[in-house]
């Protein structure tokens, strides 16, 4: 037997997040099965975990912790399913089927759900082969964070444009693209919402940081868009004001040299994507950016799904290389799985603070 964890959402709209026992998993021909090593907790696994729960009426009998849902609305699907938890981590492969023997030994990051666990049962052909001398606990973050990074220099190429602005900048996805964009050569216009976070940025060789909780932050944010050039956004927000401000800043950067008023304004497209929800809230757009604008959805899967597989392939070799350097990963504390139904402890990494990161160690015993 082995440890998973599993998220419920019953009928009567609470969660019941469990520690449970399974079956040690067999690998068919083409599978293997990872011993689980790292596994880190991203605001995308929250929303397996955690489905919305008030979690000031959270209450923990052993290795189960209940709490209400604030809503069942759009959950519909999965009430009355256990759903395991965890989309990605890295370990050691300790079986593997016929066609996979070349993996046995080898330590793999992996993805696709079900990780916060002592194992895994992973197809072959999603195992990332981790560079020697690579830990468990550096390859964890092995997808998500890259894989959306990446993505989002392929729909800004493959969409027509030249330039990124970023929220939410100083998060450990923010921290890659700081860095992928330097080695690429793009342009990245940098929000963050602390004084201390600009600092943070600038000292890994960001150019353009501003700063949300500035007076001058929408001037800043126009003059950083005009240096630029972008006229694509990616935001990890999702509700309040930003999105619009982004689109007004983009807007007012591409007028600057307008030589002919219309009421339509510029003809330059301007798009915002929003792939997160750190603010709940609704999304405020005050219309002030005339009419060439779009404001859509993003999700790396679905990017990444209109890919050529031999151009997926090459994303995810591209983040191995460079595991220790473009696309590492920093956790600000580690926790085993019972650890992660700790109430106190689950209500911290329920925050998505910025610049926290946990990362569950399933072999850890508290």
């Amino acid at each position: 037997m082995t440890l998973q964890m599993q998220s419920l959402v019953r009928a009567d709209g609470a969660v019941e997040i469990a520690l449970v026992e399974v079956p040690m998993p067999e690998p068919g021909d083409d599978q293997v099965v990872v011993r689980i090593d790292a596994a880190p907790i991203n605001p995308s696994d929250l929303g397996v975990l955690l489905a919305r729960a008030d979690l000031a009426t959270a209450e923990r009998r052993g290795n189960v912790v209940t709490a209400k849902t604030s809503t069942v609305a759009g959950l519909g699907a999965r009430l009355g399913k256990s759903i395991s938890v965890g989309n990605e981590g890295a370990g050691v492969v300790v079986a593997a089927g016929a066609l996979a023997q070349g993996l046995l030994g080898k330590t793999v990051g992996v993805f696709g759900g079900g990780t916060y666990a002592q194992h895994r049962l992973v197809p072959a052909a999603q195992c990332l082969v981790l560079p020697e001398g690579t830990t468990a606990a550096q390859g964890a973050s092995n997808f998500v964070n890259p894989m959306t990074t990446l993505a989002m220099l392929e729909t800004m190429r493959r969409e027509g444009h030249s330039a990124l602005v970023h929220t939410a900048a100083a998060s450990n996805l923010g921290q890659m693209l700081v860095k992928l964009c330097a080695a690429d050569g793009v342009p990245l216009v940098n929000v963050v919402r602390r004084p201390e976070q600009v600092k943070l940025l600038r000292e890994l060789g960001a150019e353009h940081v501003c700063d949300s909780s500035s007076d001058t932050f929408q001037d800043d944010l126009t003059e950083a868009i005009a240096k630029a050039g972008a006229t694509l956004a990616f935001d990890a927000i999702g509700g309040g004001r930003l999105a619009g401000q982004i689109l007004a800043s983009m807007e007012a950067a591409a007028s600057r040299d307008a030589k002919t008023y219309s009421p339509y304004g510029s003809t330059v497209h301007k798009q915002l994507y929003v792939y997160g929800g750190l603010d709940r809230g609704v999304t405020e757009l005050s219309r002030n950016y005339g009419m060439a604008w779009g404001i859509g959805g993003f999700l790396v899967g679905n990017t990444l799904a209109k890919l050529p597989r031999e151009d997926v392939a090459q994303l995810r070799e591209r983040v191995a290389r460079e595991l220790g350097t473009i696309f590492s990963s920093h956790y600000t504390e580690e926790i085993s799985l019972k650890g992660a139904l700790d109430l106190d402890t689950m209500k911290r990494y329920a925050k998505q603070a910025t610049g926290e990161k946990f990362l569950v160690v399933p072999s850890r015993v508290d």
